[in-house]
């Protein structure tokens, strides 16, 4: 990719549901300029209460995300001197400390902390995406490797085309390693061996392979995967865009934790959805439908089959059963 050309991008509006297209240039690569307008978008669509999905796909024709531009990588790597594991773990976390200080960017960049400072960032996006209300989607229309892949390991679901096509992770071929994510996220959708087999080896998986194992979730045409996926993103993003949030944290970051830690983070999420306005109006109309019925209404006749193409249990006065989205 040229200096000129930095990628970008495209974000196209419908409603609740946006698609957007990552276009890095002709080779499809993810570099600096494409990972600061990510951390714009996600920043833009956690706040924005009218956002329930994003759809994210490849311009390229064959490529989702080709991998990350090496050249940035690269040259990243050769600004800090060379450190052990011990060395590079006080940069990260000096790294992290700076980032949290709001240190001027004109200032960072003259400083060899800047190529961990974008990886902090970097991490901090997709992290983002991972607490957020928003549903995030992967549109695979083609291959993906590196942080191509990492890229829609962050998302919550993930289409992938059928046909000659390919995600994984081939760091180890390059002598590095995933610094995306990649190490953690494949790790927990498939299983440490699985992921740790993969990784070492650097073969990455076909769009079976990857269905099969558990790192995408379907397999369709390749002219239909971003419709599938919008049909995912619009699906799951009629839940509530506050409780959304809430599982999503208990599932990324108390799923990882010791059972006790875990059930905590549980705890602390539920009883701020049970408080919430939302959850209390959602509760109150439930309970007003069970005396005028009678009848628990997910166990009255075709209810809980609206709920479920709704995002939320039919309010009793919503004759049609069509309820706003809180």
């Amino acid at each position: 990719m040229t200096p000129e050309d930095k990628g970008h991008l495209e974000v196209e509006d419908r409603g609740a549901v946006l698609i957007v297209r990552v276009d890095g240039g002709p080779l499809g690569v993810f570099g600096a300029e494409m990972a600061t307008q990510l951390e714009e978008l996600v920043d833009r669509v956690d706040t924005d209460p009218n956002v329930h999905a994003v759809v994210f796909t490849g311009a390229h024709p064959e490529r989702f995300v080709s991998h990350a531009e090496v050249r940035w990588l690269q040259e990243g790597g050769a600004a800090v001197p060379s450190v052990g594991p011990r060395g590079a773990s006080a940069v990260a976390r000096t790294a992290k400390s700076v980032d949290r200080a709001r240190v001027p960017e004109p200032v960072l960049r003259r400083t060899p902390l800047w190529p961990a400072v974008q990886l902090e960032r970097l991490h901090g996006t997709f992290l983002r995406m991972n607490r957020s209300g928003t549903i995030f989607v992967a549109a695979l229309n083609g291959s993906a490797l590196g942080l191509g892949a990492e890229f829609a390991w962050a998302n919550d679901l993930r289409v992938m085309a059928d046909g000659d096509f390919f995600i994984g992770q081939p760091e180890v071929l390059l002598g590095i390693m995933p610094g995306g994510g990649g190490s953690q996220r494949l790790t927990r959708l498939i299983g440490t061996h699985k992921s740790l087999v993969a990784i070492l080896e650097g073969k990455p998986f076909t769009p079976a392979e990857a269905l099969a194992i558990g790192a995408v979730d379907a397999v369709v045409p390749q002219d239909e995967v971003v419709a599938r996926a919008t049909e995912l993103a619009e699906h799951f993003g009629s839940r509530p865009k506050g409780s959304v949030a809430a599982i999503k944290r208990a599932v990324y970051f108390g799923g990882s934790m010791s059972l006790t830690d875990g059930l905590h983070v549980e705890r602390a999420e539920f009883l701020s959805r049970a408080l919430s306005k939302d959850g209390q109006q959602l509760m109150l109309d439930y309970m007003e439908t069970t005396d005028t019925t009678g009848e628990l209404p997910l166990y009255s006749p075709g209810i809980y089959q609206r709920a479920l193409e709704s995002g939320t249990v039919p309010g009793p006065r919503s004759a049609n059963g069509a309820l706003s989205r809180p």
